[in-house]
């Protein structure tokens, strides 16, 4: 079985290719799978570089989808021939929050997808939506799946509300379509006029250049008649949170997901005391959450923004590409 492993201490040029033993046929409860998709997050750009500092010989990538080979006794919700998606946190299935680090998480503190087949508990992944690729379903793992807790399970998102998104990377572009497909009117940020362009094609409303308009919060608000938004995507971090603190209406709703611009930093306490807006951090979702995802995903028929696939062996490749900063949507792997 073909693979890719990191060896410590990490780097792009330390991802090498194996050959590993198959994993086998599936035991009571598990499922077999043949992986033929993965999809880039930040996340394993920052395990696969170093900076989050994992196990000699790990298989990077916490976003896996392919079809079911075999079941083991026991398993019920899958059969052969199923296409499937892995979830981020494997064992929280349901119910509140239960994790706080990514000593489960595969591709981080255990081995991820980036390999041909694996052998693992039914309860580790969730129907594909109908009709997609591998490389399609595999971009809900993470990005997806953290755009829909954002704005919809935390958020309560409805229709008429305003949704601010940051950026143009998986979870903003999911944000964008998730908010559109439920009658939201969105507001998009981009340094790169180009690409600025291209989620108005997708359905923004109103669309900023941060470079150009450093205070984007005030004309977040002018946007909105002096209202501010309803829900905030905030991908960042401590380097934009002042200005989305600044967009928000008063008891509105912002979503801390990202570390884009660093681990900590000033916050404007006292702004968004005066707000009263909701400022929480979250990390993906769960099974449950997942599942819903999916449900959503076929009745309104979104369909994730790729912008490049890369073969398995390519793997450096596509994250040097994620390095650089010009794609929009998702970087897949397909194999």
């Amino acid at each position: 079985m073909k693979a890719i492993r990191l060896k410590a201490p990490g780097g792009l040029d330390r991802l090498d290719q194996a050959d590993l033993p198959d994993p086998g046929n599936p035991g009571p409860g598990e499922i077999r799978v043949r992986l033929h998709g993965s999809s880039l997050n930040f996340h394993d750009y920052l395990v696969v570089t170093g900076k989050i500092p994992t196990e000699d010989g790990r298989i990077p990538m916490a976003d896996g989808a392919g079809v079911v080979e075999a079941v083991g006794d026991g398993v019920a919700e899958f059969k052969a021939g199923d296409h499937v998606v892995a979830g981020f946190f494997p064992y929280w299935q349901e119910g509140p929050a239960r994790v706080a680090d990514f000593k489960t998480t595969p591709g981080d503190g255990v081995d991820g997808y980036a390999r041909q087949a694996v052998t693992r508990p039914a309860s580790w992944f969730t129907h594909a939506p109908k009709g997609w690729s591998h490389a399609e379903a595999a971009t809900i793992t993470t990005a997806g799946l953290t755009a829909w807790r954002s704005l919809v399970v935390d958020g309560g998102l409805k229709a008429g509300d305003r949704v601010l998104v940051l950026g143009t990377g998986g979870v903003s572009i999911f944000a964008l379509q998730i908010a559109k497909a439920m009658g939201a009117t969105v507001i998009a940020t981009s340094s790169s006029d180009a690409k600025l362009e291209r989620v108005r094609e997708l359905g923004a409303d109103h669309v900023i250049n941060y470079r150009q308009q450093p205070e984007w919060g005030r004309l977040v608000q002018e946007m909105t008649g002096g209202q501010g938004v309803d829900h905030v995507v905030e991908v960042g971090g401590p380097g934009t949170l002042p200005q989305s603190i600044t967009a928000v209406r008063i008891g509105g709703h912002i979503s801390l997901i990202g570390v884009l611009t660093g681990r900590a930093g000033e916050v404007p306490t006292s702004l968004l005391m005066a707000k009263q807006a909701r400022l929480q951090g979250l990390i993906v979702g769960s099974r449950r959450h997942q599942i819903e995802f999916v449900q959503a995903l076929d009745a309104t028929g979104i369909r994730p923004v790729i912008d490049r696939s890369f073969p398995l062996e390519g793997i450096a490749d596509a994250f040097r590409h994620e390095e650089s900063g010009s794609h929009f949507g998702k970087i897949c792997l397909e194999f």
